[in-house]
């Protein structure tokens, strides 16, 4: 069974930069569609980006596009979400979550069966 380690949130000011990185254990990375969501307080789980097996055309929720930008590193077996240009209204508890594969344009948090234990991020104004 796969397993997800999530690391690197934290706090910075609004225009700041974090790197989220999540650890897979017990398969490689590329073996899944893999993807970060975000849970704000008060709100659903959301996907946020979604790199799906075999290298096919990456998602962003339209909020992050052209400030994230989600890749993997075979090498680590890890999934990475770089964030710029942070706002405000990222603040959330982020997670990375697996599953064997994706039909395109379908990465609703309820597909995905792998799931790490969350990491915080919070930009403040």
């Amino acid at each position: 069974q796969v397993q997800l380690v999530e690391s690197g949130g934290g706090s910075v000011q609004a225009g700041g930069s974090l790197r989220l990185s999540c650890v897979v254990f017990g398969d490689t990375v590329s073996s899944y569609c893999m993807g970060w969501f975000r849970q704000a307080p008060g709100k659903e789980r959301e996907e946020v980006a979604v790199q799906p097996t075999g290298g096919g055309a990456t998602y962003y929720t339209d909020s992050v596009k052209g400030r994230f930008t989600i890749s993997e590193d075979n090498a680590k077996n890890t999934l990475n979400l770089q964030m710029n240009s942070l706002k405000p209204e990222d603040t959330a508890m982020y997670y990375c979550a697996a599953r064997r594969a994706c039909v395109v344009g379908w990465y609703s948090p309820s597909i995905f069966g792998f799931w790490g234990q969350g990491t915080q991020v919070t930009v403040s104004s």
